[in-house]
């Protein structure tokens, strides 16, 4: 084993053992174990469960896989090794910096579905088929958050994915929830999540649409919590022009809150590492940043995501 390997190795040793260790006092299954530490190892790691998710991220243009991390294969051998997951067991995904809404873009069709728990409630994942797996563990703690002020409220969920916020919203208590995404394929996985922990019917509904267009028009239904967690950016074919979250996300907050009800809150989430809140137009009793109380441990100091609390 060269230095380089080896520099790996110790590292992930290192961390798997320390969140492996915190995620088993939770009694947790998935986490993140390593997120490009070293530079020559611009990988992110994360295990789910019995399966570990590595994303591999580009260093150089024109250069073939093998060209550009030399090491990979060494590395998935100790993964292997450390985690006592057999390599037919880890899935390997080349990220490439995305455009638009090729994140919603289908890549395979191994159809690779695993079912996984979280905080004792179970969300399926695809870890081959697509560039995300079904669930964003940066926000395993906010998604407790919103179960625990659920009870008895109406709860409207906007950019969606794969509804695992109204999942955690009907575990705790929500009277009914909205589930909002454009995109098909993961309005059908919400239902799918709903479902597998046993929520039904009519008080829960779904909705194909985008919610750049949905917000625009006339109130019906108030709700009590709302979730708004955009993509950074989409120039999407069921849009008009572009959106972008640091020129349009006051915009986007102001006409959210239209269908906040009075004393509602509003939670408010992006991954733009450059992003600064702008409030000079919107009304609200209160404005808060939580993004370090919803921050788990496996991801302090390796996360762009913001998250701002509103109340109307």
């Amino acid at each position: 084993m060269d230095t380089n390997t080896e520099m790996f190795k110790n590292r992930f040793v290192k961390m798997y053992k320390h969140f492996g260790k915190w995620a088993r006092k939770q009694n947790i299954d998935c986490f993140r174990i390593y997120d490009c530490d070293i530079p020559q190892f611009p990988f992110i790691i994360d295990k789910y469960d019995k399966y570990i998710y590595v994303s591999v991220f580009e260093k150089k243009d024109n250069l073939t896989s093998e060209a550009q991390h030399p090491y990979l294969e060494a590395c998935i051998e100790i993964i292997a090794e450390i985690t006592e997951i057999s390599t037919t067991s880890i899935f390997i995904k080349n990220r490439i910096r995305q455009k638009g809404n090729v994140q919603y873009s289908k890549l395979d069709d191994r159809k690779s579905e695993f079912v996984i728990r979280e905080n004792n409630l179970d969300f399926i994942i695809n870890l081959s088929d697509y560039v995300d797996t079904g669930i964003f563990m940066d926000h395993r703690q906010t998604r407790k958050m919103i179960q625990d002020i659920s009870e008895g409220k109406k709860v409207l969920n906007l950019f969606a994915y794969t509804g695992s916020f109204t999942v955690y919203a009907a575990a705790g208590g929500a009277t009914e929830t909205m589930t909002i995404d454009m995109n098909k394929t993961y309005i059908d996985w919400s239902k799918r999540n709903m479902k597998l922990n046993g929520f039904s019917g009519q008080n829960h509904k779904y909705l194909v649409e985008n919610v750049l267009e949905w917000i625009k028009e006339p109130v019906e239904t108030k709700y009590d919590i709302i979730i708004l967690d955009p993509p950074t950016f989409s120039n999407s074919k069921k849009m008009f022009g572009t959106f972008e979250i640091q020129r349009d996300h006051e915009w986007l907050i102001r006409q959210t809150m239209r269908h906040l009800e009075k004393g509602g809150q509003l939670y408010f989430s992006n991954n733009y590492k450059k992003f600064k809140l702008e409030t000079k137009t919107i009304e609200a009793t209160k404005i808060k940043d939580i993004t370090g109380m919803t921050t788990p441990p496996d991801y302090k100091d390796r996360i762009f995501r913001s998250c701002y609390l509103f109340e109307k």
